[in-house]
């Protein structure tokens, strides 16, 4: 139990901190709604939410180079951030007890949608929401294909993309719970 010198001491050191969290710090500005409704995708494993576009393994690899490579590192293998390739998943798909086993989109993501859908929001890390349609399903064709996942000719759209079957589609179960509080 705090003595009363105690809380009076708390409270002079916290009190300056939590009136300055109040206050904006003056730096940067309020996204736009145009700003806003680019990236407010929602892409379902089915596709559900996918938009319109298309693009190659081959458009893919040159955006990648431009855009990716510096911090993923040449053909996926990783650098400064996660590496992306690779297809080892242990004897028993065993992430949870070898740490020796990195997670990649080629060994341990359920659903290539995914790969759209996170890329588009959130790459590249220092410019995020900058990818058009069409850079990102090329890049997420490029990235398929680095996993052998699909063959280099490979074109991704909306149709063609939530066909992909990834390799650890099915170590997942999907929540189909109903009724209840939903929680996101």
């Amino acid at each position: 139990m705090m003595t009363k010198v105690q809380t009076i001491v708390l409270t002079i050191v916290l009190l300056p901190a939590v009136v300055l969290a109040q206050k904006p710090l003056g730096i940067g500005r309020a996204a736009t709604a145009d700003e806003i409704t680019k990236i407010d995708i929602d892409v379902m494993p089915d596709g559900r939410g996918l938009p319109p576009g298309r693009g190659t393994v081959a458009e893919g690899q040159a955006i990648y180079t431009a855009k990716c490579q510096s911090c993923h590192g040449a053909g996926g293998a990783g650098a400064t951030a996660e590496r992306l390739v690779g297809r080892d998943s242990g004897p028993n798909w065993n992430f949870a007890t070898d740490p020796k086993l990195v997670k990649t989109v080629g060994n341990y993501w359920p659903y290539a949608t995914t790969l759209y859908d996170y890329t588009f929001r959130a790459m590249p890390f220092m410019q995020p929401g900058t990818l058009t349609p069409n850079e990102t399903y090329a890049l997420t064709a490029y990235i398929l294909s680095l996993n052998k996942i699909v063959p280099e000719d490979a074109v991704m759209d909306q149709t063609t993309l939530p066909k992909v079957m990834m390799p650890s589609r099915d170590r997942f179960v999907m929540d189909n719970r109903t009724g209840g509080k939903v929680v996101k």
